[in-house]
């Protein structure tokens, strides 16, 4: 998204002390912005669920990224109800699915989750997060509704393809 010259932001509202994603997110598409505005909330121990109070601050910290931004990308993380995220901030979804076993189950939830909460779904990419892949695409698809993105390699960069999906 970059190449093709558009201002990247991006936001991991809530993680842990111990991770360093939101630096990582920050390096990847080159922003400057402060931590405190990427990632509004980092716990030692994570709260359970974040209140009206919390995604009320995490919406304004992401319209400020969203005024410097042509587009915000947001990751979203186990201790953030995902759904609530994405209606609060009206988000358009895409979900990563890890190539571990499980996954279709979990990405057939999720997908239905988008579609019971009324979010837009972009689509799905598959992850290849382990070195033995657990699924292949073609099995996926059949028991994942949506739109298949693509496919990438855990911590490498999305493909061009991928990306020209998206924009």
């Amino acid at each position: 998204m970059r190449a093709r010259g558009l201002r990247v932001g991006v936001m991991k509202p809530i993680d842990t002390l111990e991770s360093k994603d939101e630096q990582a997110l920050a390096l990847a598409v080159g922003s400057t912005m402060s931590m405190d505005l990427i990632c509004p909330y980092r716990y030692s121990s994570p709260p359970a669920s974040a209140d009206a109070t919390r995604l009320a601050h995490i919406a304004e910290c992401f319209d400020e990224i969203a005024a410097q931004s042509d587009v915000v990308l947001v990751e979203s993380a186990g201790m953030l109800d995902f759904a609530d995220l994405a209606a609060t901030l009206d988000l358009e979804v895409i979900v990563v699915v890890g190539n571990r076993h499980g996954c279709r189950e979990a990405a057939e939830f999720t997908i239905q989750r988008c579609e019971h909460r009324g979010l837009k779904l972009a689509g799905y990419i598959l992850c290849d997060c382990d070195p033995t892949p657990a699924v292949n695409v073609e099995s996926l698809q059949q028991i994942v509704k949506g739109p298949y993105l693509g496919r990438m390699r855990y911590r490498e960069p999305l493909a061009r393809t991928i990306v020209e999906k998206l924009i």
